[in-house]
């Protein structure tokens, strides 16, 4: 991961998140112990609740010790003093000073950080396995019961919304026998916007607002709801301007493989904000600011002759080596899962409308139009995507385990195919850092379509 360490440190807001990713166990605990805050366990990107309520949602991975350099740590305590962005531009002065030995360290950081992820969801996934998880689960669903067997009963809830996946909602009923202390608040979702379907989710939206206010002894007002969804709104406004405006132009403000990377940070970070909503808006506009200002003074790189691979989905498991094959290969990747699956929809915040009922609304509009309640249209959201970023080609990943979503392909391949006319290949994935020479091979024959 050298490749990516040199540009990455200059992005003071990539490395603050990274840096709150990482650290997470030392801020949960701070939060629980001594402010007596609740944390919720959340899954996907269903964290909106849990902070009107004035809890702290946690991706339940982040509860584990990693074993990052501890030249990171340093990082965070020399922080508090200098500032971040003075922190990158140290960073960035020592790397080139040309010095092999303090440019190795300064690569560790990062390679520290990727490495230490991708470990870690193995091990979940290893645990998961070794506590008899069915095999039905696909590696994401199996790393998580590796966490919450490992950490969860350090939480206090768990906010459990209901997806088109089978797997996934028998993965939320099995967090009931895992750990006993975690309470259980449910959002069911209606398979499809069929009649009542609305006024059925809003209830249970307000119920489990009403669960999450005993858990809390916080009272959930609608400007409570609406001030988070203005800050939620502005973290998918800042999402959307990286995927739309930036991946899909000409110029990039670092070379591909840094830039598909900072996307796949996003992707994970999204999913419970790093627990601290404010601070992942401020670094997000941060990181939209760094990045433009980077193209105005012409610093990255062009790549306008390099094709743009929409790869996807990748937030139930993928290959993170992906993104530098393809830059190897001439190309770059782009990753855009919350997009395709409306997460990164924005929420109506007027004053006269209902946040509960327009929560719901969000809720069912994700489930009934992005992850869709059929592949038709699933496919269609992902088409939709596609199109949007301008995509020169398609890589689909197939997860073992995964019924919901990998059994699209072949619809999605003839749907691509007829309308936009650009080729598309599928990935078999099952764990981080097995057959990599077979997707390299996989990859190379799909990379040779576009010389």
């Amino acid at each position: 991961m050298s490749l990516i360490a040199e540009e990455i440190i200059t992005f003071s807001s990539v490395l603050k998140m990274a840096y709150n990713l990482l650290t997470g166990r030392e801020y949960l605990k701070r939060k629980k112990f001594r402010e007596k805050k609740k944390l919720v366990g959340v899954s996907l990107a269903f964290s909106d609740l849990a902070f009107a309520a004035g809890a702290v949602p946690v991706f339940p991975i982040r509860m584990h010790t990693f074993e990052i350099s501890k030249y990171l740590a340093y990082l965070g305590s020399a922080s508090s003093i200098f500032g971040w962005k003075n922190v990158s531009s140290f960073l960035s002065f020592v790397k080139n000073l040309g010095i092999s030995e303090i440019s190795k360290i300064v690569d560790g950081i990062i390679e520290d950080v990727i490495d230490t992820i991708n470990k870690k969801y193995n091990e979940m996934y290893d645990l998961g396995i070794e506590n008899g998880i069915s095999s039905d689960f696909c590696y994401g669903l199996k790393s998580l019961v590796g966490a919450h067997i490992s950490k969860g009963r350090n939480l206090d809830a768990c906010l459990n919304v209901t997806i088109r996946c089978s797997a996934y909602n028998k993965y939320m009923e099995s967090l009931k026998i895992i750990n006993q202390d975690p309470k259980q608040i449910w959002v069911d979702i209606p398979p499809r916007n069929i009649g009542n379907a609305l006024e059925i989710i809003t209830d249970n939206v307000s119920n489990a607002i009403r669960e999450l206010e005993n858990l809390t002894g916080n009272t959930i007002t609608d400007n409570q709801l609406r001030e988070h969804f203005k800050i939620s709104n502005q973290v998918k406004k800042s999402y959307k301007t990286i995927i739309y405006d930036i991946s899909a132009s000409d110029f990039y403000p670092c070379n591909p493989a840094t830039f598909s990377e900072i996307l796949a940070l996003l992707s994970l970070t999204f999913q419970d904000y790093n627990s601290n909503s404010i601070r992942y808006r401020d670094n997000l506009i941060s990181l939209v600011d760094e990045m433009r200002e980077r193209i105005r003074k012409g610093i990255g790189m062009d790549v306008s002759k390099m094709p743009r691979i929409f790869v996807t989905p990748i937030f139930g498991g993928w290959e993170p080596k992906t993104h530098d094959i393809i830059y190897e290969l001439g190309g770059r990747a782009i990753y855009a899962d919350w997009e395709v699956i409306k997460f990164s929809e924005e929420i109506p915040v007027a004053n006269h409308l209902n946040p509960v009922e327009e929560y719901a609304r969000f809720l069912l509009n994700a489930t009934v139009s992005g992850i869709g309640c059929d592949n038709d249209t699933l496919t269609d959201s992902y088409l939709r995507v596609a199109k949007k970023l301008n995509a020169d080609g398609l890589i689909f990943f197939q997860l073992f385990g995964c019924h919901s979503i990998s059994n699209c392909y072949t619809m999605l391949r003839e749907k691509v195919r007829r309308e936009l006319e650009i080729p598309t290949t599928a990935i078999t994935f099952n764990k981080i850092g097995e057959n990599i020479e077979q997707m390299k091979t996989r990859l190379g024959a799909f990379m040779e379509m576009f010389k």
